[in-house]
């Protein structure tokens, strides 16, 4: 069951569908300029969340793992604005992250989601949305989505009413 204040939400997700699921929900309010940091060990849940993010705001392809590329870049075609999916893994520190342009990319015309954000914290907007995954069992997973900025806690606001309509309706 979600807990939660205006800045913080925790969620509990039992299996990958509902990691998926939530990623889903947070996928389809996401706008041009948003920056969401992923911050777990491997094997938490960040991909997984990651992807039900491009299915929720609509990307043509599936969303994978950019470990090995840095970046990958997704468009829908609605609008054609872009989800910038990062991988900051192989980075160390600020510098690696402005030397990829990674700043360039929320100031784009789409938003990002930034795996392993600790490796660049220094290069990243005050303002942002971040979550951080534990892995409670094989299936289990803890996730606390932290609002820093009036915007992002208006949508932990809007994601924690979209989640009390699907579980309303399920319920």
């Amino acid at each position: 069951m979600p807990t939660s204040s205006s800045a913080q939400f925790e969620y509990t997700s039992h299996d990958i569908a509902q990691t998926q699921a939530l990623g889903q929900l947070l996928g389809a309010l996401l706008r041009p300029g948003d920056v969401v940091c992923l911050s777990g060990d491997l094997g938490a849940g960040k991909t997984a969340f990651a992807q039900g993010i491009g299915r929720g705001w609509g990307a043509r392809e599936r969303v994978t793992s950019p470990t090995f590329t840095l970046v990958h870049e997704h468009r829908r075609d609605t609008d054609g604005t872009v989800f910038y999916h990062v991988d900051c893994y192989r980075l160390d520190g600020a510098d690696d992250a402005w030397g990829i342009g990674l700043e360039d990319l929320w100031h784009d015309d789409g938003f990002v989601a930034i795996e392993w954000p600790e490796h660049v914290q220094a290069a990243l907007p005050d303002e942002r949305l971040w979550i951080a995954f534990t892995s409670l069992d094989a299936h289990q997973r803890h996730l606390v989505l932290r609002a820093s900025g009036a915007r992002y806690v208006g949508l932990l606001a809007a994601l924690r009413e979209q989640l009390s309509g699907q579980l309303s309706a399920t319920g």
